[in-house]
């Protein structure tokens, strides 16, 4: 265990991760996509810029934020991977309502396909939460 993570843990600060930040050049755009296509609800305080999507099941909030000039959106560096048991079932629903996802992967007991949000954001549906122990 690393210096910090010794310091956390001896101090028993209990640290977990609930929320990312979407920065967007769309944000309405962005707000609707995670809202229609993955449930999320939509919490809007007034006076804030951001909008925080709120995960009904559990899971991390999305907090959308409007990108500055100077931000380039649609980075490799993040993939938002949501958990659904039925990679298959939920790619069809998806395409009937406008989302098209990569084909169906198969991995280690599990499987997944791959989309982008409407800032080219990576995200993932992936059924390995539910896999099954050897």
């Amino acid at each position: 265990m690393n210096r910090q993570a010794t310091e956390i843990q001896e101090t028993k600060m209990p640290v977990a991760l609930n929320r990312l930040t979407l920065y967007a050049r769309d944000v309405e755009g962005t707000v609707a996509f995670y809202e229609k296509h993955f449930g999320f609800q939509v919490l809007r305080l007034p006076g804030d810029r951001i909008v925080e999507l709120v995960a009904l099941n559990g899971g991390a909030n999305i907090m959308v934020h409007a990108a500055a000039k100077g931000v380039r959106t649609g980075q490799v560096t993040v993939k938002l991977v949501f958990d659904v048991e039925d990679v298959s079932g939920f790619c069809e629903r998806s395409a009937a309502n406008g989302l098209m996802f990569s084909a169906e992967h198969l991995a280690d007991g599990y499987s997944y396909a791959n989309a982008k949000d409407p800032c080219g954001n990576n995200i993932q549906v992936s059924s390995r939460a539910f896999r099954k122990a050897d």
